[in-house]
Formats: structure tokens, C-alpha cells, sequence
């Protein structure tokens, strides 16, 4: 095998062993001899490496996997990238397996209708994102779906943009009882998700959507209004931090402000306001 073909093959097994890991910690204990995304693209020559049918995920895990994915040029190399629409799909409906599984809250493990993964494009060049479901996603299993989401459509649409070229997440996949604000410890648990969605989507901008949102993306406890009104680094992507939906809901005097950082960000994508 040459070199290129051998760094590839080395890449696809750690993304399998990351992703049989993962869903180990999920809860999940078997999979089928055909697993989604990363075993269809071992090599002929590497056969040998795939996990013979219903292997216990147990005898995969060697050690420790972080907690946070590596770096996005390093997670997943060139030669394992999803790059075509149906790969990336592919690719995020094995994470979306794992949400679904997932406990690792178990106050929202217990009291959720059902996860709210993400929806939109897999190629999308701008991404929003989130805080987390409220009841009518919970109970549709779709972001912004409710009145917040509503209002979310007219910001789109003012934008020149439809829903369906976007790709909409939240930072946690499951209601807080109450809708109250997730807590620290939820937003690690779910970390790796997002992170991970981002990762495969690699869009260019992504629009924080709340306080919540920017401080998981970003890495900071500065407030909104601090945050707000220029672009923020994350990997390649370039990053906007504006008021959640919700809140202008509640404070419509801040739509001015949101509109102010739409149209940074149009003018920013060589857009015109």
C-alpha cells in the first residue's frame, strides 16, 4: 500500500475507533457488521481492520477519548473528509445516533420527548446556532420551530436567504425542564455534538444566537453586548454573536441591534444590504 493510501487507512480506523467510543459512552453495547459513514471507505487491502458482526463495543476501546474533538483540520484528515452533500449527510446521521442514545444528563435523558439534533444543509456556508430545544422542538424534534423560530424565518428571509440553504443546531439536544438555561455541566456533556456538526458541515460563518451559544462556541464568559458587533474566530469559520430570537421576543426595541449585525455579516459575505 503506498503512503498516501496507508495515512488514509490510518485515519478511517481512528475515526471508527472515535466514533465506536463515543457511542460506547452512549450506551450503545452492539453494532452490525455494517456500520454508516467511515468503515464503507476502508480499503480493500485494510478489510481486515473492520469489526467482525455484532463485536462488543468494550473490545474497541483502548483508552481515554477527549472530551473535546481535535482541532478541525485534524479531526478528520484529507483523505477521511466527507466532502460531497451525500457523505456529509452520512456522516451526521451517525452523530445523530449517537444523541439519540445519549444520557449522560439524565435529568434531560428523563425528561425529554425526544433529542433535537439539527436540520438544513450538510454544505452549508452559514450555520446558527443555538441555546437549546424549547417545547414545541422538543416535541417536533426540529430547532426553531416554535415562535422563537418564527421570528428566526423573518430574520432569514430579510436576509435574502432561505431556511433550507442554512444549517440550524443548538448547543444541547434535549429540553431543560422549564426551558430554564442549560447548565454548565449539560453544555459539556454536549460539547463533542456541536463540535462535531460544525466539523463536518465547515461552514464559513456561524451566527451565535444568545449568550449560551457564544460562550460555548467561543470559549468566553464576556457578555453579549461586548461580544457583539465584530467577527469572532472559530477555526476557519468567522463567527457573529447577536440576541437570541427569544429574547426580541420579549425586547423587540433589540431587533434594531440584530438587524445591525445581520447586515455585518452580509456585507462581511460581499452581500448586498
Amino acid at each position: 500500500m503506498n503512503t498516501t493510501a496507508s495515512n488514509a487507512a490510518a485515519s478511517v480506523r481512528r475515526l471508527v475507533r472515535q466514533r465506536l467510543e463515543s457511542l460506547q459512552r452512549a450506551g450503545v453495547e452492539q453494532l452490525p457488521r455494517r456500520a454508516p459513514l467511515a468503515l464503507d471507505v476502508v480499503t480493500e487491502a485494510d478489510s481486515s481492520s473492520v469489526p467482525p458482526t455484532s463485536v462488543p463495543l468494550a473490545a474497541t476501546t483502548t483508552e481515554s477519548p477527549p472530551e473535546r474533538p481535535l482541532p478541525q483540520d485534524e479531526a478528520m484528515p484529507r483523505g477521511a473528509t466527507p466532502r460531497s452533500k451525500a457523505d456529509r449527510e452520512t456522516a451526521l446521521a451517525v452523530i445523530r445516533c449517537e444523541v439519540e442514545n445519549c444520557t449522560r444528563c439524565p435529568e434531560l435523558a428523563a425528561t425529554r420527548t425526544q433529542t433535537v439534533f439539527g436540520v438544513g444543509n450538510p454544505q452549508a456556508k452559514v450555520c446558527f446556532l443555538g441555546e437549546a430545544p424549547g417545547g414545541d422542538e422538543d416535541a417536533q424534534g426540529e430547532p426553531f420551530v416554535g415562535k422563537a423560530g418564527q421570528l428566526l424565518n423573518k430574520i432569514i428571509e430579510a436576509c435574502g436567504w432561505q431556511r433550507e440553504e442554512l444549517y440550524i443546531l443548538n448547543v444541547i439536544k434535549c429540553r431543560p425542564p422549564g426551558n430554564r438555561r442549560p447548565e454548565d455541566v449539560e453544555v459539556s456533556n454536549c460539547r463533542g455534538y456541536f463540535e462535531r456538526q460544525l466539523e463536518i458541515v465547515r461552514p464559513q460563518y456561524i451566527v451565535c444566537l444568545g449568550a449560551t451559544a457564544a460562550h460555548a462556541l467561543l470559549d468566553t464568559t464576556q457578555a453579549i453586548g461586548k461580544l457583539r458587533g465584530e467577527f469572532h474566530s472559530y477555526g476557519k469559520a468567522k463567527a457573529v454573536v447577536t440576541y437570541h430570537p427569544a429574547y426580541l421576543l420579549r425586547n423587540p426595541a433589540a431587533k434594531r441591534e440584530v438587524w445591525e449585525d445581520m447586515k455585518m455579516l452580509m456585507r462581511e459575505m460581499g452581500q448586498e444590504v
